[in-house]
């Protein structure tokens, strides 16, 4: 039997999963088509 303590390395943390970038592109382009919706929708509604 050893007096001798064993210090041993924590386990690494895993890395957070980074976004889809698919799902990113997805909801960009859907931000841009409301927002040409509702562009057109106040042109539209107002008579712009």
């Amino acid at each position: 039997m050893s007096n001798v303590v064993e210090f041993k390395r924590p386990p690494k943390p895993k890395e957070p999963k980074k976004p889809n970038p698919a799902l990113r592109k997805g909801l960009i382009w859907l931000g841009v088509i409301a927002a040409l919706i509702a562009v057109w929708a106040f042109f539209h509604l107002t008579g712009g």
